[in-house]
């Protein structure tokens, strides 16, 4: 997923549906005014997963959309020998569930406790259609999901081992720079070192040596086994553009 720059959003009265959303200012819904959002808020529910429940599975029926607005997801597709392939993550402030099919053409796991609304795709549709704001915003998000892909087709096709993973942690610092809570430098990883892998092409062993590495130089820090901080963000780009490796 890309990142969607912030919003300047006027506070929203505190007996509104959406007061205190934390991802008000980057998930679809925070273009609609006031009313507006709150007729789009009851045209929906909240859902709540627990860590490794799945939120739909590839080839379930696409009926629905979903706005992330707590905790993490992975996407996964199932290849022919068997094996299962991280196609991404979602975070707080992403939307999922839009297909061009009838059916969903990856499966979605929660990585941690994670908390989303969602909204029949059907009535979701007709409401965007009335609120050509929103249908814009959705547009705008598919445009930067194409631009994401892209990007990760490079990552995977050109890039070292060095270069994917200081990639990775770039991209998802600069996701979750606009999060309650976030520590700017720092990055939290839900997933596993083997969904990291999985998602950068590479083993879990691999994937281990290079944070060793990056610890080693100095560009990083293990706060914790899921924390890392970034120490020096300028050479870690120079490394993700392929400047910076010996």
């Amino acid at each position: 997923m890309a990142t969607l720059p912030a919003r300047a959003l006027d506070a929203l009265p505190a007996h509104h549906p959406c007061a205190g959303c934390t991802v008000r200012d980057t998930a679809v819904c925070g273009v609609l005014e006031c009313d507006d959002l709150a007729e789009f808020k009851s045209s929906g529910c909240t859902q709540r997963l627990e860590a490794g429940q799945p939120l739909f599975h590839e080839g379930d029926p696409a009926t629905q959309v979903y706005n992330v607005t707590e905790g993490a997801l992975k996407l996964t597709k199932l290849l022919p020998d068997g094996r299962r392939q991280v196609l991404g993550f979602i975070l707080p402030g992403d939307f999922l569930g839009i297909s061009l099919g009838g059916e969903h053409a990856y499966s979605a796991e929660a990585l941690q406790r994670t908390r989303m609304c969602r909204f029949a795709r059907s009535r979701f549709a007709d409401f965007a259609e009335e609120h050509p704001i929103l249908e814009r915003e959705v547009y705008r998000v598919a445009a930067h999901e194409l631009a994401a892909a892209q990007a990760q087709m490079l990552l995977l096709g050109r890039k070292s081992a060095l270069e994917r993973v200081a990639s990775f942690l770039l991209d998802m610092e600069d996701r979750q720079r606009r999060s309650p809570g976030a520590v700017r430098n720092e990055v939290d990883l839900p997933m596993s070192r083997s969904e990291i892998a999985d998602y950068l092409g590479l083993t879990k062993e691999t994937v281990s040596r290079v944070l060793a590495e990056l610890k080693t130089r100095k560009l990083i820090r293990l706060v914790t086994l899921n924390r890392v901080a970034l120490l020096d963000r300028e050479s870690l780009f120079e490394l993700a553009e392929g400047f910076g490796e010996a």
